[in-house]
């Protein structure tokens, strides 16, 4: 049952502008007990985050319109909501560590969510 709670619990932002990956995303981790958030660009999810700044995990796009992309982004949430878990993604270019904030994940699109999955389960258990 605590299990279950837990799993319930989670929360995670989907920030990407293509909408057909964010709703893919966001039903995959809606089945697997997650409450999505989603944001078209950064300016949105920063929206979001003032909101409800107890969300656990934030995956990004890197290259979105708007004020900054999701690199940017990234380490603006690393800066002012350190918990977070964050996950950069990314079918154009793949940063190198030294660009992604400490602590950050990177997949390369197209990704498997499960794969994603599988990395929050273990940072997060």
């Amino acid at each position: 049952m605590t299990d279950e709670l837990t799993h319930i619990a989670r929360s995670i932002l989907l920030v990407d502008d293509e909408p057909m990956i964010r709703i893919d995303l966001a039903d995959f981790f809606e089945d697997e007990g997650f409450q999505v958030f989603e944001a078209q660009h950064a300016d949105e999810a920063i929206a979001i985050l003032e909101k409800n700044p107890s969300i656990q995990v934030v995956l990004t796009d890197v290259q979105m319109p708007g004020s900054m992309d999701g690199l940017k982004l990234a380490h603006y949430i690393r800066d002012r909501y350190p918990p977070t878990l964050l996950v950069v993604a990314s079918g154009a270019i793949r940063p190198s560590a030294a660009e992604l904030p400490e602590h950050t994940i990177f997949f390369a699109k197209p990704f498997d969510p499960r794969r994603v999955l599988a990395e929050i389960d273990r940072l997060t258990a």
